[in-house]
């Protein structure tokens, strides 16, 4: 199978250009906002795959195999800098990290079996919830002052590892309000969620990887679900955009900038239950 095969001119330049923006809006709202890109590559993809004629029945499928893949390289920079600094928490990574992995594998073999209309209510429904977090919870509110026991820890690991595989996110979106409702500091909390990323990325992209291989309709560009076109044009803008994201983050309301983008989040979410029950 050739990657490249029948790709026009005029569609090939549009492809590379709708997966241009989406690495530079991914790389400056992860640098705002402290996200995953996942989390905004996702949406972005979902929403302009359909003007290159992609099929709805594997649009989802496709950008959640496709962010997985840009998160690698982002987790292995991020996560050696946050190592450097002392900021991640090894003890939680190698308790926590076998567990997430567990929980990958079941969320992308469940992607695998499930149809799009599935893929698309678990990121509608998580993105709302993810947003009413953003939005609605008090700064520095806090459960307890420390993660709960076995096996409550475990599950909440599982949580994070599955569901983050079947939404096409890294650690960052789950793992660093799950830390910090426990009272972790918020250094160590996004530390340890970069390395977490890279648990949930390598094996959910090889999982998507394979399980579209035999997919109908892929869009120029595919192997699998993973879109490598897509793959080399997301991840070195979001890594060139992050830094002036977070530059800029600094020069404006944060609170302001975290309602914005949960409002996102909530559109988003919207955008995705019309296009399933409207």
């Amino acid at each position: 199978m050739t990657i490249f095969a029948d790709i026009s001119t005029p569609l090939l330049i549009g492809l590379l250009a709708g997966m241009a923006a989406t690495g530079i809006l991914g790389g400056l709202l992860a640098g705002l906002l402290g996200v995953g890109g996942g989390i905004v590559i996702v949406p972005v993809l979902y929403n302009i795959l359909p003007f290159f004629g992609v099929d709805d029945a594997i649009r989802i499928h496709v950008a959640i195999g496709t962010s997985l893949a840009t998160i690698i390289p982002t987790s292995i920079s991020s996560a050696r800098s946050h190592y450097k600094k002392g900021a991640i928490d090894m003890a939680l990574l190698k308790s926590w990290g076998p567990v997430i992995f567990i929980g990958v594998i079941i969320g992308t073999v469940t992607a695998s079996f499930s149809n799009a209309g599935v893929l698309t209510l678990v990121f509608a429904v998580l993105a709302l919830l993810v947003a009413a977090n953003m939005a609605f919870r008090p700064e520095n509110a806090h459960l307890a002052d420390g993660l709960p026991k076995s096996p409550i820890k475990e599950l909440i690991a599982l949580f994070i590892g599955g569901f983050s595989a079947m939404m096409g996110i890294g650690g960052g979106t789950f793992t660093v309000p799950v830390l910090t409702i426990f009272n972790y500091p918020i250094r160590k909390a996004v530390g340890t969620a970069a390395a977490i990323g890279l648990i949930i990325a390598v094996p959910g992209t090889i999982g998507f990887l394979i399980s579209g291989l035999d997919a109908d309709n892929l869009p120029p560009g595919n192997i699998g679900y993973v879109n490598i076109l897509g793959f080399l044009m997301i991840f070195p803008l979001a890594a060139l955009c992050a830094p002036l994201g977070a530059k800029i983050a600094h020069q404006i309301n944060a609170n302001l900038l975290k309602k914005a983008f949960a409002f996102f989040l909530f559109v988003t979410s919207l955008r995705m239950f019309y296009s399933l029950y409207g």
